[in-house]
């Protein structure tokens, strides 16, 4: 069958470009094969990155139909079918398309390959190695029992392919966050039994939106991650460390997190009044706090939306039951 490779083609500091390429296809053939027939058949200066073809190396991390993911493993028979079922019917029968674009995040070197430094040194940020003390073992390796190794099964899976860096909303709006492939490989070093750092390491990733505070929940780098190291579940687990760790007055961020979940026990939903109080004003101990909200809690009464009072939903006690049974298993 015929299908069209639309491929976003760019230098690098220029402007994009889209060129079409027609090619003869089976539905079983990879993206990867497809892009390799197109620069040996067709146009010899198409540019992208390719090492192992086996869903193992990651070099060939690009966005198929504007999404993330491996041109190694997705084919084209299963892309005109996420097309088709996304699109609305077409009774026109046109040849089909796919659309082939660089990782986002990252700026371009041309066509398809993108500068991954960036990537890079947030890896190497959050120091994703065992510490110095845990290595120096002079009679004796390292041993872990089964049950402790399989604690970095799952991010151990990670094959660096920039996948969920690509697709990370915090990372587009905020360059300081460190990103979900860095805070993934982060909690290993948490979990990791043979590590002495874990209370430095902690306090480093709970810096401000650089750490996992910055982290939007938006679920899109679980979404694309091909090895299903659920970048997300792991960044969580931090959150969970720290916040065992810290008290409600230590940041707004930890407030934040601890004060959402005591007001949902207290009335089944949040109380806005009291969640500003003690989050952006630290139960009164933060004026400048308070005082940056008061501007929209005057605008709130003008305009009739400030809550002057608050009720308690219905089956408050079941959702304070849930909560107070999800902490118990926690502990």
């Amino acid at each position: 069958m015929e299908v069209i490779f639309k491929i976003i083609r760019q230098q690098q500091n220029s402007t994009p470009v889209v060129q079409s390429y027609p090619l003869q296809v089976e539905p079983e053939n990879t993206i990867l094969d497809c892009l390799n027939r197109i620069k040996w058949e067709q146009d010899g200066t198409l540019a992208f990155r390719k090492n192992c073809r086996n869903t193992i190396c990651g070099s060939c991390s690009m966005r198929i139909n504007g999404r993330s993911a491996l041109a190694c493993k997705e084919n084209v028979g299963s892309e005109i079918a996420r097309i088709e079922k996304t699109s609305l019917p077409n009774t026109n029968h046109t040849i089909p398309e796919i659309t082939i674009a660089p990782l986002g995040n990252m700026p371009v070197i041309k066509d398809l390959v993108v500068d991954m430094s960036s990537f890079w040194d947030n890896l190497e940020a959050v120091a994703p190695y065992i510490s110095t003390a845990g290595r120096q073992v002079p009679e004796r390796e390292f041993l872990q029992t089964p049950e402790e190794r399989s604690l970095l099964n799952q991010t151990g899976n990670c094959i660096m392919c920039g996948a969920c860096y690509s697709e990370c909303n915090a990372r587009e709006i905020n360059p300081n966050f460190a990103g979900p492939h860095a805070l993934a490989k982060a909690y290993r070093m948490i979990a990791d039994s043979r590590d002495n750092e874990t209370e430095n390491r902690l306090e480093n990733y709970n810096k401000d939106t650089q750490g996992v505070w910055g982290c939007t929940r938006c679920l899109y780098c679980d979404s694309v991650c091909p090895m299903e190291v659920a970048p997300l579940e792991q960044i969580t687990k931090i959150k969970q460390e720290i916040l065992d760790r810290k008290q409600a007055s230590d940041s707004r961020s930890i407030r934040h997190r601890k004060v959402l979940i005591e007001l949902v026990k207290a009335g089944g939903w949040i109380d806005e009044r009291q969640f500003g109080i003690q989050v952006v004003g630290n139960y009164f101990r933060d004026l400048k706090g308070l005082m940056s909200i008061a501007p929209l809690g005057l605008r709130m009464l003008v305009r009739g939306k400030f809550p002057l009072s608050f009720e308690p939903s219905e089956g408050t006690e079941q959702v304070r039951s849930l909560i107070e049974s999800v902490q118990q298993l926690e502990n």
